[in-house]
């Protein structure tokens, strides 16, 4: 375990570990109990990965997907061809510049990413009433701090 040191005092001490098993565990069990619900064609974690993090950034590169995700380019291409071949991805070139592609989500992405978001926060919604309201409490001040350790993570390496 590991602590941070706060300005105002030592920070109590997290148990990464335990944070990563929880956060691997409850993101198998949104998407496996949500998915069905949704009607949309299941997407592997490594093509949705992929797919998030275009629609994340609208006009990434390939070779920029592959190092956000620490993956050999070749194998983001294969994948990609799957979503340029699914409609949920188009591929532009620039003008000026011919071996520049940029990649944009599709109105169907962004349809599917909504249906997909709002199962998994129904997921989440229904587990969640389960929880002493101190435990949703303690979830909903916690919020922010993931959302930025999500954005940490999600920098390029």
């Amino acid at each position: 375990m590991e602590s941070i040191e706060a300005a105002d005092g030592p920070a109590k001490a997290v148990d990464h570990r335990s944070l990563a098993v929880s956060v691997i565990d409850i993101s198998s069990d949104i998407r496996r109990k949500s998915h069905n619900d949704t009607g949309v064609r299941p997407l592997s974690n490594g093509v949705l990965e992929i797919l998030r993090v275009i629609e994340n950034h609208p006009g990434i590169t390939v070779a920029d997907v592959a190092s956000r995700l620490g993956r050999q380019l070749s194998n983001v291409s294969v994948q990609l061809r799957e979503l340029v071949a699914a409609g949920l991805v188009t591929r532009t070139r620039d003008a000026a510049d011919k071996r520049y592609v940029a990649l944009h989500p599709t109105a169907e992405s962004q349809r599917i990413k909504a249906l997909l978001e709002g199962a998994w926060a129904e997921a989440l919604s229904s587990a969640s009433s389960r929880l002493l309201p101190e435990e949703r409490d303690q979830i909903a001040a916690s919020l922010p701090a993931l959302q930025r350790l999500a954005s940490i993570l999600g920098e390029p390496e």
